[in-house]
């Protein structure tokens, strides 16, 4: 398990491969070929990781961290670059049915497209294209970069996330967290679109907005949905008096 657990303590303590090589004494490429599973360390070294992460040597070579960290959802298929970095995958309109069916078979996501994103930090990113006018202003055909979310406990009330559920598909959505229901509610930023309760057990992935690539200007964008929702009341005003002079 040390290639994987290695990977994982890192990960989760945001820590970059060349920081955990100068606190432990190696080079970063050397940190490389344990994640990898190419090389081990030695028992002094193995001590050295341990120490470092506060695990004991046992549970470093023995526990499996990632079934421990995916107890609220499954296993996460993630890609790397040749500098062992974390890719990016794309998931547009045309991969969501496929993504929800197989967002956990490595092979799936190795062919998923790739894009980058300067100056992210460290972490596990996924890009999702956003379609529909559910999520106004956000432009529909807008790519989210989000991060993956580990644990509903890590989840914020009144943020934004993409939802990735077992009945409901592939939503992006602002959250609140009903903890007495054990679910979660489900909020359009567009008021036309009414919030609907989405139970925890049904949901496969949750991941939270980091920043987003639009295609258009957004002042014009706005601008656009004002004119709509004005004449939205304009029709209902006159549904109304069409009602009350009848």
């Amino acid at each position: 398990m040390l290639s994987q657990n290695l990977k994982y303590l890192r990960k989760k303590n945001h820590i970059s491969q060349q920081i955990l090589a100068d606190a432990v004494g190696m080079s970063r490429t050397s940190i490389g070929d344990y994640e990898r599973g190419r090389t081990e360390p030695d028992i002094s070294t193995l001590i050295e990781i341990a120490d470092y992460f506060k695990v004991s040597l046992d549970d470093l070579l023995r526990k499996d961290f990632e079934i421990i960290r995916n107890k609220d959802f499954r296993i996460l298929a993630i890609t790397v670059d040749k500098e062992d970095r974390e890719n990016i995958e794309l998931v547009d309109t045309k991969a969501e049915a496929g993504y929800i069916e197989s967002f956990n078979d490595p092979e799936y996501i190795k062919d998923l497209p790739k894009v980058y994103f300067p100056i992210i930090p460290e972490g596990t990113y996924r890009g999702f294209e956003i379609r529909g006018d559910s999520m106004l202003p956000m432009e529909p055909g807008s790519i989210v970069i989000c991060s993956y979310v580990e644990n509903m406990k890590d989840i914020k009330t009144g943020k934004t996330y993409v939802v990735v559920s077992k009945s409901g598909g592939l939503v992006y959505k602002r959250i609140r967290l009903l903890p007495e229901e054990n679910a979660l509610l489900l909020i359009s930023d567009n008021d036309i679109y009414s919030p609907y309760i989405l139970p925890l057990d049904d949901i496969a992935e949750i991941w939270q907005y980091y920043a987003h690539i639009g295609l258009s200007d957004p002042k014009q964008l706005t601008e656009q949905m004002i004119d709509e929702r004005i004449t939205d009341i304009q029709i209902k005003v006159k549904e109304i008096y069409k009602n009350v002079i009848s």
